[in-house]
Order: structure tokens, then C-alpha cells, then sequence
């Protein structure tokens, strides 16, 4: 089975993530496909920008606790697209999870259906969002972060656009592939360097201590008993 599949209208590659089964969870082999595809975009000239988005309910689960990437492989993806010489633009019209939200982050536009929503879960089965800090907190309004890195509430659109996790509702992906149609390659790999300048300083400043401070946390007590409770369906110990 395809996990990432390609299909092209002029000029804009869109990359769906499709392993709905595990609700795009995000495994090794689909962050290996989806950084082969991502890499095919950025040598082929007729791509003009790349639409990364889902096939069934859910935009991405988070990390595959069964059969996760290395958390330097993620990085490397995230870095990947926030790189790449075309825009991306995320497209949610589902559900969206802790790690799928830095996919969202690493995005350059992002757009969502009504129906979509969103969570940072992972303080509830005892890690925090590490690794995708790198991408989300350049990004993101402090307060809204803060609330939501700490609750693990979900939240709605209207949210997701106030804090700068999503740009506008998908009724407006049309006008926005049209206008990237309408700008020269090269002033659009030169105008997403310039946006795309301080979440690279993120990177070069703190990937290393992001990967090791989320090792560290997977391996902990807490977070067996967080993964073992989630697989199980089942509150974990600390719950009160």
C-alpha cells in the first residue's frame, strides 16, 4: 500500500497521507515516503507548490507508538518542508494530533475545513510536544500555546486561526493555489526564505536538545504507563 500518494494539477503536487487504518499515524515508513515524495517535488521544475494533506478522517494521529520514526528522522522531515524551494500548504478536513500538528507547522499556508479539529495530547500520556516545538512555537500566540501544550484540550478552527496554527477555512484553497500559480519560481523560493528564517534559527538552535529531551521522556516510567493506558483504552494511573 501507497502511504503517501502524488497526484499533480497544473503545476501543484498534492501529497495525501494514506494509511487511514492508523489514522495516518505517523510511522517510519510513511515519514520515509512522504520525505522521498517531498524530495521528488523539490527537483521537478513544473512543480510550482506542493498541497500536503489526508486521505480519510484523521489529517495525522501523531507518532505511530507501534512503529515510530527516530526522532531525528522527524526532524529531518520537518526541516524538509520548511526547505523546500516550493510553498506548502497544509489541508486538514479531519481530525489533527499532536505530531500532525507540527507537519501543520512546517506548512508555509495551512487551510481547514469547518469540521476539522485539533489537540496536543501529549501530556496525557506523560511526554510533552518536544520535537515539534521546532515548528510550532515560532508560529504560534504564547498564550494560546501555552494553554494547549498544557491541557491537551481540543480545539476548533476559529482557535487553530487565532493563534496562528491555521491561516483561513479551506473554502479559500482555490484563490490561494491560483495566486502561487500566478508567482515566478524564483520569487517564491526567495520570498518563503524570508518567512521561513526564524523557524530555521529554531532548528539550528535547539533540534539536538529537543530530540534528547524527547528521548529522555519516551523512555520515562510515565510514558510506558501513558502509551500502555492509551493502546489499553484506559485512563493512566495519575488520572484523577
Amino acid at each position: 500500500m501507497t502511504l503517501v500518494t502524488t497526484t499533480e494539477e497544473r503545476g501543484i503536487t498534492t501529497l495525501a497521507l494514506n494509511s487511514p487504518d492508523t489514522r495516518n499515524a505517523l510511522s517510519a515508513p510513511l515519514v520515509a515516503e512522504l520525505a522521498d515524495a517531498l524530495t521528488a517535488c523539490g527537483k521537478d521544475l513544473a512543480v510550482r507548490a506542493v498541497v500536503l494533506t489526508h486521505t480519510g478522517t484523521t489529517f495525522s494521529a501523531g507518532a505511530d507508538l507501534k512503529a515510530p520514526p527516530s526522532p531525528y528522522a522527524f526532524v529531518d522531515l520537518l526541516r524538509q518542508i520548511v526547505e523546500l524551494p516550493k510553498p506548502v500548504v497544509g489541508h486538514v478536513t479531519g481530525h489533527a494530533r499532536a505530531g500532525g500538528l507540527g507537519l501543520l507547522g512546517a506548512c508555509d499556508v495551512v487551510v481547514a475545513a469547518d469540521a476539522a479539529d485539533f489537540a496536543l495530547t501529549e501530556v496525557r500520556i506523560g511526554v510533552a510536544p518536544a520535537v515539534i516545538s521546532l515548528t510550532l512555537l515560532p508560529r504560534l500566540e504564547p498564550r494560546a500555546a501555552a494553554r494547549y501544550y498544557l491541557t491537551g484540550e481540543r480545539f476548533g478552527v476559529p482557535e487553530a486561526i487565532a493563534m496562528g496554527l491555521v491561516t483561513t477555512r479551506d473554502t479559500e484553497l482555490g484563490a490561494v493555489l491560483d495566486a502561487l500559480r500566478a508567482g515566478s519560481p524564483q520569487g517564491l523560493r526567495e520570498a518563503k526564505r524570508l518567512v521561513t528564517a526564524r523557524v530555521l534559527e529554531t532548528f539550528e538552535r535547539d533540534a539536538e536538545d529537543l530530540v534528547q529531551r524527547s528521548a529522555t521522556l519516551f523512555a520515562s516510567a510515565e510514558a510506558r504507563e501513558g502509551m500502555t493506558a492509551f493502546l489499553e483504552r484506559r485512563d493512566p494511573a495519575w488520572r484523577l
